[in-house]
């Protein structure tokens, strides 16, 4: 099967791109998001800002340069799908909000879709881990 580097990197550096973003956004206002946390009525909420953060950096950036992509990947897919069910259930949404949260939970399943094909395919041939298992 033919691999296209470039192209797995770009699809690889856009799919992290939205969790790195996201992560120092968090790490940029803790308070409100504990209080966004807090408003869904999710226990810790400090320490789930801080860790929501944390793994939103860390996994996109691993993604993005293909170390342990696979991981990554399958953790980010794990908490985007456990995001998307607590905080966009446009099932429960205000009738004038059910449009959007439906439009970012079937964005978020996408988004999943796509953290799964590199869960089950790799991070390809031009990363970290392609270059590890080369050496090894």
């Amino acid at each position: 099967m033919k691999t296209y580097a470039p192209i797995v990197v770009i699809a690889r550096v856009l799919l992290a791109l939205m969790f790195v973003l996201a992560g120092f956004s968090k790490f940029g206002d803790l308070g409100g998001t504990a209080g966004y946390i807090a408003s869904k009525g999710l226990p810790m909420p400090q320490v789930l800002a801080f860790l929501t953060a944390a793994l939103e950096v860390v996994g996109g950036l691993a993604l993005a340069i293909g170390f342990q992509a696979r991981w990554a990947a399958l953790a980010l897919a794990l908490f985007t799908l456990l995001a998307s069910v607590l905080f966009h259930n446009f099932w429960a949404a205000a009738a004038d909000q059910q449009f959007v949260q439906q439009l970012m939970f079937m964005k978020n399943l996408s988004i999943v879709g796509g953290l799964l094909f590199v869960f089950s395919l790799g991070a390809g041939p031009a990363s970290i881990d392609a270059r590890r298992a080369a050496s090894a």
